[in-house]
């Protein structure tokens, strides 16, 4: 059986990653800071599934910690999806410094560092896939979680061509706005967003068009046509008028 070791896997996307991944055979690793989420979804996606669920509690801005997945991920896996991260608010000068460093190591470093641990033993294999939940904010000026999202998108873009010859994919998978519990850890409750009907995703179809892309071996993915559309025509407009589009949801 492949094996395959998600981060914040407790909720949201990285629950949905963990139950797409099972569903296609493949045992699991679930990272995340919340013991009772992950218990209880090793106990129902086993029960299910009939795979096996390792449950690895950390927090990945805590040093010791970071090192134990690095050192999981060392023994083999077969996929490694960096999911993990948070929100900030886009008001960057009002945000606490602190906020802001532990934002970027979560989204920047703890990917690197991990994927960094995942690669030798999937190189000397021959095979493995790297899937790093980026966003399309990384295509577009929208604060510090633009900005770090986007050094996902350009390291998966180098890693693909780099490590794909040799049997490793990495592929950033950029929903736009999606329905999980990430807007309530912001504290916004459903509705309050700013966000239009219209741009709403549901988990299922980001997960099952990011491993769709990620099997195919290609190096971004952005699922639904509607951002597809978005991210090309951004390109074409001037930052001033992007900045204050991708501004008006949270």
């Amino acid at each position: 059986m492949p094996t395959a070791l998600i981060t914040g896997a407790s909720s949201g996307l990285g629950s949905e990653f963990a139950h797409q991944l099972a569903a296609r055979g493949a045992d699991l690793v679930v990272v995340a800071r919340d013991r009772t989420a992950l218990d209880a979804l090793a106990a129902e996606i086993s029960g299910r599934r009939g795979v096996r669920v390792e449950v690895l509690v950390a927090d990945l801005l805590d040093e010791e910690a970071l090192a134990a997945v690095e050192a999981r991920l060392a023994e083999g896996v077969d996929v490694l999806v960096n999911n993990a991260g948070f929100g900030l608010d886009l008001a960057f000068e009002k945000n606490p410094v602190d906020d802001e460093v532990r934002h970027l190591r979560l989204h920047v470093e703890a990917a690197l560092r991990l994927s960094r641990a995942a690669l030798p033993t999937m190189l000397e294999r021959g095979r493995g896939r790297i899937v790093n939940v980026a966003s399309v904010a990384g295509f577009v000026p929208r604060g510090t979680y633009g900005a770090a999202k986007g050094w996902l998108i350009s390291f998966s873009r180098w890693a693909n061509v780099v490590y794909g010859p040799r049997g490793v994919t990495v592929t950033a998978v950029c929903p736009g706005f999606v329905h999980t519990n990430f807007h309530e850890r912001l504290g916004l409750p459903p509705g309050q967003e700013g966000v239009a009907p219209g741009l709403w995703l549901d988990a299922e179809t980001v997960v099952r068009e990011g491993l769709r892309d990620a099997a195919r071996g290609r190096a971004v993915s952005v699922p639904s046509w509607r951002y597809k559309t978005l991210v090309a025509v951004s390109r074409l407009l001037p930052d001033r008028i992007v900045v204050r589009a991708a501004a008006r949801g949270r």
